[in-house]
């Protein structure tokens, strides 16, 4: 029984519905139903019946819904538990960060810390923001840096910078008069948004309905630079963290706060929990951080 299938069963319930859980997992969903039937022929057992209005759990599925949490929390935990004695004799750190933060915190940081610490072997990757938390929790890497809030429950978490989300908007569009924008000018004109692999995409698109309102996306993409693009050309709108929009050097982009904000594009270190803390990783931790009120002070610039 692999561990990941059960953690897309929990996915299932969540969901209630094959279509929306596979979207989420960025899987098929004749993939996601191969992978709940082959669980079944293990346990001996339907775990789900179809309904009209999507599935339904039977009674031993419901059973197992109720107990996987606490038992994916244990194996997490003693898998983090076997990492951090590998850790502590391999001298070895692995990041996982989502796409922007390493802008924020500076590749000069990483530079750093590996001349103070040449005995630790620093290696990252990049990833959108959901691959970034999956990862996370299948067990991948050693350290993240994350958007938002999804993952936290499960991991220790150090807040690092938050950001203001705004509305980008050509400054011949109308709604570049405004002094704020309205969630519901998301359905007047084409949105150019990221996509469903990064939190921004689901804050957004759930404020929208939240509000009532269908957006207008006219492209989800995996750069931000297209987004750009398209509304320098005046072909819709975005959104865009405000802090993303210093290197932006086009008088024609106008950046708009949302009235009914704040929206913040917040960032997370996680680290695994665990009774043995990794020397190795507490000090990149704290490295990190210490850079981080460094830049806030002025004293390095970003």
């Amino acid at each position: 029984m692999d561990i990941k299938d059960l953690e897309y069963f929990m996915t299932i319930c969540r969901h209630q519905n094959l279509a929306k859980a596979a979207r989420s997992l960025y899987i098929t969903p004749q993939g996601l139903s191969k992978i709940v039937k082959d669980l079944e022929a293990e346990l001996g057992t339907a775990l789900l019946r179809r309904t009209g209005n999507g599935i339904a759990l039977t009674d031993a599925g419901a059973y197992l819904r109720d107990r996987l949490p606490d038992f994916l929390q244990s194996y997490r935990e003693l898998c983090g538990e076997i990492r951090c004695i590998a850790q502590r004799e391999t001298h070895e750190v692995h990041l996982l960060s989502a796409y922007g933060i390493l802008r924020l915190v500076t590749p000069d940081c990483l530079a750093a810390f590996s001349r103070k610490y040449p005995h630790i072997h620093l290696t990252y990757r990049e990833f959108p923001d959901r691959q970034v938390e999956q990862r996370f929790l299948d067990g991948e890497g050693d350290v993240a840096f994350a958007v938002g809030h999804r993952a936290l429950k499960h991991v220790d978490a150090t807040p690092m910078e938050k950001f203001e989300v705004k509305l980008m908007v050509h400054r011949d569009n109308p709604l570049s008069r405004k002094a704020a924008a309205d969630i519901r000018d998301l359905g007047t004109c084409p949105l150019y948004i990221e996509s469903r692999e990064f939190n921004i995409h689901h804050d957004i698109l759930g404020r929208c309905e939240a509000a009532g309102v269908t957006p207008q996306v006219a492209f989800e993409t995996s750069g931000f630079s297209l987004c750009q693009k398209m509304v320098a050309q005046n072909k819709g709108i975005s959104v865009i963290v405000d802090f993303i929009s210093d290197d932006m050097q086009n008088s024609n982009l106008v950046l708009l706060p949302f009235a009914d904000g704040p929206y913040y594009w917040e960032t997370y270190l996680l680290t695994r929990r665990g009774e043995k803390p990794n020397p190795d990783v507490a000090a990149f931790r704290d490295f990190v951080m210490d850079w981080m009120h460094r830049i806030k002070a002025g004293e390095i610039r970003r």
